[in-house]
């Protein structure tokens, strides 16, 4: 059994720590007079990133500069290392598991599953974030966008993922995300489970085979559809 997993709002509060990174933010910028910034973010332009490639294997320093930089049209080292000491500070602080990650990694093992996280951003940002949650030895193979040059906008991750394990014939993808995690688990035969949180979670799936409100209802799922595998 192979499982493939996503990471930002699927295992941890991604888009919740992010949010209060902004709300943080937002008084710092006003209060060096930077408004064009604030109404950048109080309007949701940065939406306008979520199909960029390049944006999903970028560090957290790279996305700052790049929306800071279609804001204006230069900033000094000095303004930009006090922005990115506030905004890591911040995350981090309010960066955390969710209470049934955990439960559903070991739930997984127990079960003999070969675990792959597959996550976009880059390198140095999700190792980061795997070291900070203490995580990371739950997998057996990580498999991140900055290191493979492809985002999950792409199939090329998860056709990877298969050729790590090419004897694994049952699948399955458990991300948030509808247009990358589920229609990547589509592209290789993989059972596609939608976790409805995060940043993502308003949106209507097209994709996914299952939808659930949180891993362990994932995690029983995955147990069910290995049930009846075993007694086809």
């Amino acid at each position: 059994m192979l499982v493939l997993v996503d990471l930002d709002d699927t295992l941890c509060n991604t888009w919740d720590a992010g949010k209060y990174t902004l709300l943080r933010l937002i008084p710092f910028l006003l209060r060096r007079r930077k408004f064009k910034s604030f109404f950048y973010i109080i309007t949701a332009r940065y939406r306008e990133l979520e199909q960029s490639r390049e944006f999903h294997m970028m560090d957290l320093d790279k996305i700052v500069e790049k929306l800071l930089g279609k804001v204006y049209a230069k900033i000094t080292p000095e303004e930009f290392e006090e922005i990115m000491d506030l905004v890591d500070r911040v995350f981090f602080s309010n960066l955390k598991l969710y209470p049934d990650a955990l439960p559903f990694l070991q739930g997984l093992k127990e079960m003999g599953a070969k675990i792959v996280l597959i996550t976009d951003s880059s390198s140095h940002w999700q190792r980061k974030k795997l070291e900070y949650l203490g995580i990371k030895d739950y997998f057996d193979a990580l498999i991140i966008s900055g290191e493979t040059g492809h985002s999950k906008l792409d199939p090329h991750n998860f056709r990877l993922a298969t050729s790590m394990f090419p004897h694994e014939e049952e699948i399955y993808m458990v991300g948030d995300r509808d247009d990358t995690d589920m229609r990547g688990g589509k592209d290789i035969g993989a059972t596609t489970i939608l976790v409805k949180r995060g940043y993502f979670k308003g949106r209507r799936p097209k994709h996914a085979d299952y939808i659930v409100n949180d891993l362990l209802e994932a995690l029983e799922v995955i147990k069910n559809e290995h049930e009846k595998r075993a007694k086809a």
